[in-house]
This record gives structure tokens, C-alpha cells and sequence, in this order.
């Protein structure tokens, strides 16, 4: 005898039991904001510091002709690169991003004059001035880019975390995106290989609100980033971007999660960009006033500076760094402007030529 049709089980039912066993599946731990020392906080907020003042000095120089090309700054987003690659092991762990990617070499220590003397197209640059503001690069300290094409970078760094399981070395690989990037189709596809391999990757969604010039509310049907993992059962975790102990301490508990071998997560940080898309973006799909609210109440810079004066950092103490951060600055400027200009025969060199 046929069964009835009330004893099969229902599509909502099946669809029911399906997103309880998602839910129901190992997640990492709710982040704690990391419990910096007084010498910690001092280093995060000078480091935070130098992005901002040379960042601006990169906005001046471009204003004056000097840099060519475009040019994407980090003003605003500085707590991100700085709380997450703080806790990266130098020499082990990769690092990949987009075009917006001058902050992310600065936070890793890189020397700021061959920053600024690849930005103004010079021979002293990193990458000998042929690759400018969207395209810097650094084996040395495992810094891949740099990369123009939106979501690009999404599925190198997926290739990068491939490469650090397939040699057993133990890092992991940061691979930044925007809120912009996080709708391409190549970065699911990443999520899919990802996933089923157990790569050791931390996707990193910089959401500063506006891809472009497009609010994510409007571009976005899931404007919950952190949510874009769930169909490949990616854990994500939500992240305050514009404070830095926020950022490490999230930094913290996603490495842990990956280094155990549980495979990848997504960190959204929200954050907010002060300046337009770019240099040539006059940012008219927002009010001075928005902008001017999130600098007076969610500035990360200023928030360090409060926190530092809780554990009695006097504002004198503040002041210098201030001006060492500006004397460095106006240094890797003069430095780059009065740099060579790469040789022509610069254009033939590290180009792949296969002969057949």
C-alpha cells in the first residue's frame, strides 16, 4: 500500500533539520578584545599613526602630479592591518590584498621610503616603480600584492594557503577584500576549494561601507558579511574594525582556529574609509556630516590615544611620537621625489618569456 503524502517529510522540515545541523556545527569563540601592554598599545598606535600621516603625504603628492595612475588610501582603516598582521609570525604566514594596499605594507614594517618611492614610479621603489600604488610586492616578507582586479586576490590567496598545507610549513595566509569585492563570483568559488580542502586562509572583508560608490545596504542582499560563508560551512565572526585591541584580539582566535587545522574562516571588520574610492572619487553619495560623525565618535587612532591615557601615557609622550611619525614621513617623501626614475631597459627585466 502507498505511503500517504503526510509521512513524507516536508521541504520545510528537511530545510529546517539542514540549517540546525549548520548551526549546530563547531564554531570558533566569541573574540575577546586582546589585553594589550602599555609598550603594545604605544607600538599599535604609532604604527596606526604612520599609516594615517603617510597616507595623507600620499594624498598631497598625488595632488601635485607626483604620483600617477590611481591611488586608493587607507585613511581611516588603519586599526584592521594593524590588529590583524600584528599577530601574524613573520617569515611563516602570507599576506595578499587588493588595490587599497599601502597600509598593509606599512603594517608590516616595511621601510615607508620604498613605499612612497614606488608610488611616485621611482627605481628605489619596491617593485623598482613598475607596479605603483595598486601593485607592490615583497617575497622577502611574504607580501603578495597588490592587485587591481576586484576579488582577484581572493583566489591567489586561496592558492597561497594550498601551497602552505601542500609543504607542511604551518602558515597561514590573510587574504584581504572589500565589501565590493565579497559579491565576485571567483571569491565562492574559493570559498568551495577552500572548504573542502581545509586550507589554513582568514578571508578578511574590510567592509568600509561602500563599494565604490554603491552603500553595501544597496549592493548587497545579505549585508551581514560575515553570513557569506554559511552554504560552504565557512565559520565567519563579525569584527569591530575601528578598534585595534578588537581587531588582534579576533585576529587571535581566527588563527588559533586555522592553525588547528579546522580549515578557513571569514573576519568581517567593519570599518569606515574618511576619503573617497580613490583620488579622482569627490565621495558625493555621502554627507560631510556622516563622515565627520564616524571620525568623532569611532576614529581608531583616537580611541588608542584615549586607551593610552587611561594606562597613564602622558599626552607630552604622544606629542613626539607625532612628530618622529611626520619627520619620517616628510623623510620617505624627500626620498622619493629625489629618487632616479627607473632605466628603460627596466621594461624587459622580470618579464616571463617562454621560447618554443
Amino acid at each position: 500500500m502507498a505511503k500517504s503524502p503526510a509521512s513524507k517529510p516536508s521541504k520545510a522540515k528537511a530545510a529546517s533539520v539542514s540549517i540546525d545541523a549548520i548551526a549546530n556545527r563547531e564554531r570558533p569563540a566569541t573574540p575577546v578584545p586582546y589585553k594589550a601592554t602599555k609598550e603594545e598599545l604605544l607600538k599599535f598606535y604609532r604604527d596606526m599613526l604612520l599609516i594615517r600621516r603617510f597616507e595623507e603625504k600620499a594624498g598631497q603628492l598625488y595632488g601635485l602630479g607626483l604620483i600617477g595612475g590611481f591611488c586608493h588610501l587607507y585613511i581611516g582603516q588603519e586599526a584592521v592591518a594593524i590588529g590583524l598582521q600584528s599577530a601574524l609570525t613573520p617569515g611563516k604566514d602570507s599576506v595578499i590584498t587588493g588595490y587599497r594596499d599601502h597600509g598593509h605594507m606599512l603594517a608590516y614594517g616595511i621601510d615607508p621610503k620604498v613605499i612612497m618611492a614606488e608610488l611616485t614610479g621611482r627605481a628605489a621603489g619596491i617593485s623598482k616603480g613598475k607596479g605603483g600604488s595598486m601593485h607592490m610586492f615583497s617575497t622577502e616578507h611574504k607580501f603578495y600584492g597588490g592587485h587591481g582586479i576586484v576579488g582577484a586576490q581572493v583566489s591567489l590567496g586561496t592558492g597561497l594557503a594550498f601551497k602552505h598545507k601542500y609543504s607542511g610549513d604551518g602558515g597561514v595566509c590573510l587574504a584581504y577584500f572589500g565589501d565590493g569585492a565579497a559579491n565576485q563570483g571567483q571569491v565562492y568559488e574559493s570559498f568551495n576549494m577552500a572548504e573542502l580542502w581545509k586550507l589554513p586562509i582568514i578571508y578578511v572583508i574590510e567592509n568600509n561601507q561602500y563599494a565604490m560608490g554603491t552603500s553595501v545596504n544597496r549592493s548587497s542582499a545579505e549585508d551581514q558579511l560575515y553570513r557569506r560563508g554559511e552554504s560552504f560551512r565557512i565559520p565567519g565572526i563579525q569584527v569591530d574594525g575601528m578598534d585595534v585591541l578588537a581587531c588582534r584580539g579576533a585576529a587571535e582566535e581566527a588563527l588559533a582556529w586555522v592553525r588547528a587545522g579546522k580549515g578557513p574562516l571569514i573576519l568581517e571588520m567593519k570599518t569606515y574609509r574618511y576619503r573617497g574610492h580613490s583620488m579622482s572619487d569627490p565621495a558625493k553619495y555621502r554627507s560631510r556630516e556622516e563622515v565627520q560623525a564616524v571620525r568623532d565618535k569611532s576614529d581608531p587612532i583616537e580611541h588608542a590615544k584615549k586607551e593610552l591615557g587611561a594606562l597613564g601615557v602622558a599626552e607630552d609622550e604622544l606629542k613626539k611620537i607625532e612628530q618622529d611619525i611626520r619627520k619620517q614621513v616628510n623623510e620617505a617623501a624627500d626620498f622619493a621625489e629625489n629618487a632616479p626614475e627607473p632605466e628603460p631597459g627596466e621594461l624587459y627585466t622580470e618579464v616571463l618569456v617562454e621560447s618554443y
